[in-house]
């Protein structure tokens, strides 16, 4: 088929299931612009429903961009909004029903309702912005229709994300043969493509995907193929697809071709992002496995790399992917050289069974609850991704976070820390603008949980936020106290490791 062709084959009103990621990843990108020209030039397909796990696009055209024109969609559930500003800025003005949950639960949820089973029942996103008590994922006025529900089984509280019902699903793999059945086996992750296509074609709705080739029945290795051709219905070949935004294929992404060089993928972090990623690299502990969020705290991984030691830890990320050297910045969520390459709703079931000894997170602000906001930024919606699915369920988290924003001043000299201008913006707030980690649901599950600053290292204990380290250089009560709103537990901080701040 070509992509007018599947474009023409979507009517009003239909709901769309999406498996892609950041920086172009299994983006099937000539398929949305087709479904973006036809409803510039037609008005159709309008009211659509969109549904995705993890954001996807550039910032600019391509992307979820593709449906952020007023009238083409109606819903969207969506685990991460940050890479399209029209979709956020359509949610913020109520011209479209904005819903958010937890990336890895859209993922289960898709492949719950493929199933026929009633939905996803968890503890995860309890007492966070998704749970009923606190919004339920409705992240503007104009969306009214429940999501989730509180249920008890055995005395337990857990929360109910209802079935989705989908229409289509719209996917991007490397090669079709002429039975349909898709391969995933040069992009750099499967996602839930699976999941996606599963929950549409069981109910009654449709595949499409785009490939770079069709090859000849039995020319895919049965262990190749992810999507069987009877989940299929309509492939559209680009032949000039490529696997990331970057162009090309690195087919070291894939886990397909092992390069020599070990070396990180892009530059190790510097000035005060090197400062938290370095602190935060002491919690580290050989063998553990191990997840990096995308952000500040992605610099852990790039400071693993630049020490050789990539072999001492399990790495993973919520894309599927377990091993290998993790990329940062826009291709954050694939990695060089990987070990192993799930489908994401695996990658979920180990977070969600507490299969993470250790996760590194950024922060947005942290409060007095010890309660975590990433997703709620500034008046713009952001989502929590697979936050929410990570955070809730790891033995330890470690946040990373600068102490303030906007207009600081600070200098990093041998061995400490000189602050010659607080910044305008505090992080560490009485209260958060919105809960995106529980402190509360950390201290009944017996979580370990560490906010580390560049002046700062504080600690959630069971009589609260405990201020457990301090920065050389940094006076206490001018540069941490008076800038916080609220007063920690003060058990006698000891320095940060000054070998953390040289320039």
């Amino acid at each position: 088929m070509t992509a007018a062709e599947m474009a023409a084959g979507i009517p009003d009103g239909a709901v769309i299931a999406v498996a892609a990621s950041g920086g172009g990843l299994v983006e099937p990108d000539e398929i949305f612009a087709a479904i973006e020209e036809r409803f510039l030039a037609t008005g159709a397909p309008r009211d659509l429903t969109l549904i995705h796990a993890l954001g996807f696009g550039d910032r600019d055209r391509r992307g979820a961009n593709r449906f952020a024109h007023p009238g083409m969609v109606r819903r969207v559930i969506g685990g991460h909004w940050t890479w399209s500003k029209g979709m956020q800025d359509l949610a913020r003005e109520n011209r479209i029903e904005a819903y958010s949950l937890p990336g890895g639960v859209i993922s289960l949820l898709l492949r719950e309702s493929g199933a026929g089973r009633p939905g996803l029942i968890t503890k995860t996103g309890l007492g966070t912005f998704v749970d009923p008590d606190n919004g339920g994922g409705r992240i503007n006025t104009a969306a009214t229709e429940p999501l989730v529900r509180h249920i008890t089984i055995e005395g337990e509280t857990y929360l109910h994300y209802l079935p989705l019902k989908v229409d289509f699903a719209i996917l991007k793999g490397t090669y079709a043969d002429l039975r349909g059945n898709l391969t995933f086996s040069e992009e750099p992750a499967d996602l839930d493509a699976y999941a996606a296509a599963l929950a549409a074609h069981n109910n009654g709705g449709k595949v499409f995907a785009q490939v770079r080739a069709s090859l000849q029945p039995g020319a895919l290795h049965a262990r190749e193929v992810r999507v069987p051709g009877i989940m299929v219905d309509g492939v559209h070949v680009v032949p000039e697809q490529s696997q990331t935004y970057r162009g090309g294929y690195d087919l070291s992404l894939a886990g397909r071709l092992l390069t020599a060089s070990d070396t990180p993928p892009d530059l190790p972090p510097t000035g005060l992002k090197r400062i938290l990623a370095l602190r935060a690299a002491e919690e580290l502990v050989e063998g553990a496995a191990v997840n990096f969020g995308f952000g500040a705290s992605a610099g852990i991984a790039a400071i693993i790399a630049e020490r050789g030691q990539n072999g001492a830890y399990w790495t993973t990320i919520e894309q599927g992917i377990h091993g290998g050297t993790m990329m940062i910045g826009n291709l954050f969520g694939m990695a060089v050289n990987p070990m192993a390459i799930l489908g994401a709703t695996d990658q979920f079931d180990f977070y969600h069974g507490g299969g993470l000894d250790v996760a590194f997170l950024g922060m947005a602000e942290f409060d007095r609850a010890g309660n975590v906001n990433v997703s709620h930024i500034g008046g713009q919606f952001i989502g929590p991704g697979g936050f929410i699915d990570i955070t809730q369920n790891a033995r330890k988290v470690v946040f990373c976070g600068t102490f303030d924003a906007k207009g600081s001043q600070i200098e990093v000299e041998e061995g400490r820390l000189d602050i010659r201008r607080h910044g305008q913006i505090r992080k560490l707030r009485d209260q958060v603008d919105a809960i995106t980690f529980s402190g509360a649901q950390a201290q009944k599950r017996g979580q370990t949980v560490i906010y580390v600053t560049e002046r700062a290292v504080f600690e959630l204990r069971p009589e609260g936020v405990t201020l457990t380290e301090i920065a050389p250089g940094v006076d206490l009560q001018r540069d941490i106290l008076d800038q916080m709103d609220f007063a920690p537990i003060l058990q006698d901080p000891r320095p940060m490791n000054p070998e953390h701040f040289r320039p």
